[in-house]
């Protein structure tokens, strides 16, 4: 038996009162039987579960409903080939049959988020074990065929390895790859590739920690694979002189394009510290780079193949994924101020654009792109469903934002109550038979465990408790 969870918030701000329940309701519509078990699909037009957000949505919808969280993350485990590869999406078709497709990686935002499954379970052993088994599958099938020339960096085949969709940067390179070598057609791919290699050292780093969970002795082994994994990423890849790192063409030239896939492995966390703090303060806040009026453009808008293209391009415009996945990104290495500047700005981007849920948006203006998507295709001017919206991973970053900055979270077996000041609320998350919940009149705030007050504070500090209530830790967050 699965537990139950719910969510509430109700706050004196109109405008956030309406965003937030304007994006629950929305997010229903993003509900899907595949064959007889529900699901959480992208939406906005995309019906299947990807690799690149699906797992990390499933986990994030985990608060309101554990039926999708956990099939988001066991249906790519039980569809894994034998050999490890692991499907980039997953269709169900007309029939009812499920359909698991192997043509790209479509990214791998899945490792950190199943094992937080683990937790909200309730720490099941039987799910650890499967998860266990997957990556480290997985870890073996990237070594095995995406070092093509030996180097030691992993490589992307194609443009969908990495869910750029029509990135310029990407040249002449093939949408999907269906093979286990690199095609030979183009002058980019095989590229040397940050995101693949931040891929095994996610599996690596999350087999460690399930290891020091299950004390099986190999902590110690899968710490140093995955340490060795991200030196060779920054022997490769990382560029001293200017605090980034940047992929490698098929000939080994370095690509000099500026995109925010830096910040994809900070979400991954392959970056050291000092890694991570250079590319922040030299460029994730860097008004003329990625610090836009709305921030976390894809590629940094001084760069030469920025373009502010409206329709599904990872060349330019803000992408609602990005800001789902920078929660964990900034999180990782202590940059909590910024995740709650970052909410607020996306927060009124939805509002003043009429509460819809874009893919993307003008990072210059912060207006809605509201141009649809099926299947990676643009859909036809004039068509009834151009109009995107219910676009889930900016709802899910909405919903996600609202709960770190005025709300409860589960990270890793921790609860994270997060007091924003400014609104007078109160936010509720329940766990199967236990409430945990937060009054605050925008100044001080309580946190109550199933009606007994366990903790006041002043707002502007996240507190991070055991499940018993017992303090942690203090992080200010504004």
């Amino acid at each position: 038996m699965l537990p139950e969870t719910k969510v509430s918030f109700k706050t004196d701000n109109a405008a956030l009162q309406r965003l937030y329940d304007t994006a629950e309701a929305k997010c229903l519509n993003n509900l899907r039987l595949f064959g007889d078990r529900q699901v959480l699909v992208e939406g906005g037009g995309y019906e299947k579960i990807w690799l690149e957000t699906q797992p990390m949505g499933g986990e994030m919808y985990a608060k309101r409903n554990m039926t999708a969280a956990l099939n988001n993350q066991l249906f790519f485990m039980e569809t894994q080939r034998e050999d490890g590869r692991i499907a980039g999406s997953i269709q169900c078709m007309p029939d009812g049959s499920v359909e698991p497709q192997f043509n790209k990686f479509q990214g791998f935002c899945f490792p950190w988020h199943a094992l937080n499954i683990y937790y909200w379970l309730g720490e099941d052993r039987a799910f650890l074990d499967r998860l266990a088994l997957s990556l480290e599958k997985f870890d073996e099938y990237l070594w095995r065929t995406r070092d093509s020339d030996g180097d030691g960096c992993l490589e992307a085949y194609c443009v969908y390895d990495t869910g750029e969709d029509n990135a310029l940067r990407y040249g002449d390179s093939p949408v999907y790859c269906t093979t286990d070598y690199p095609p030979e057609v183009s002058s980019v791919v095989p590229m040397a590739s940050m995101d693949i290699m931040s891929f095994s050292y996610s599996a690596r780093d999350t087999l460690a920690e399930i290891s020091r969970i299950r004390g099986d002795g190999r902590e110690e082994e899968w710490r140093k694979a995955a340490d060795d994994v991200a030196a060779a990423l920054k022997a490769h890849l990382w560029n001293d002189e200017k605090g980034a790192c940047f992929d490698k063409d098929k000939f080994g030239n370095v690509m000099p394009t500026l995109v925010h896939n830096n910040l994809r492995c900070m979400y991954w966390g392959s970056f050291s510290k000092d890694m991570a703090d250079r590319f922040v303060n030299e460029h994730l806040l860097n008004e003329a780079e990625f610090w836009t009026y709305l921030p976390l453009p894809s590629v940094a808008v001084n760069d030469p193949l920025f373009r502010n293209a409206p329709e599904n391009n990872w060349s330019g415009q803000v992408e609602g994924l990005t800001y789902q996945r920078a929660l964990l990104a900034l999180e990782r290495y202590g940059y909590e101020k910024i995740v709650t500047r970052l909410g607020k700005k996306l927060f009124d981007a939805v509002i003043k654009g009429g509460y819809v849920f874009t893919q993307q948006f003008d990072p210059f203006t912060a207006e809605p792109s509201r141009v649809g998507m099926i299947s990676h295709e643009p859909l036809a001017a004039g068509s009834e469903e151009a109009f995107q919206d219910s676009y889930g991973p900016t709802i899910l970053a909405v919903l996600e934002y609202i709960a770190h900055i005025w709300g409860v979270h589960m990270n890793m077996g921790q609860l994270w109550f997060s007091l924003g000041s400014g609104v007078k609320y109160t936010y509720e998350q329940q766990w199967g038979e236990h409430v945990y919940r937060i009054e605050s009149d925008g100044e001080t705030a309580r946190v109550l465990f199933d009606g007994v007050e366990k903790l006041c504070h002043a707002c502007g500090v996240r507190l991070i408790t055991d499940l018993q209530g017992n303090l942690l830790d203090t992080r200010i967050i504004e």
